[in-house]
């Protein structure tokens, strides 16, 4: 019988990411590297949509947006200080 795969994810700057790295439940002053490590977390199946969405009293389509700036611009996407820049 075989062991199950690991999980490696991966924070923004390449450091192992684990539950333990997370935000604590019910964070609510979002920085930019909290995001991207529960973003991170999710991309690479350490925490499911739902869960974190639950464990950050998040929406989905919250979340989403999040995934969309990442994906669109990087890290630096999730500044709210420059919405207008990025959007």
């Amino acid at each position: 019988m075989t062991k199950p795969a690991k999980i490696m994810v991966a924070n923004a700057n390449g450091t192992p990411l684990t539950l333990a790295d997370l935000p604590a439940p019910g964070t609510r002053r979002w920085v930019i590297r909290r995001k991207a490590e529960v973003v991170a977390a999710v991309h690479g199946g350490l925490l499911t949509l739902d869960d974190a969405c639950a464990r950050y009293c998040l929406s989905v389509e919250e979340f989403i947006g999040w995934q969309k700036l990442i994906d669109r611009h990087g890290v630096p996407g999730l500044r709210t200080t420059k919405t207008q820049h990025y959007r």
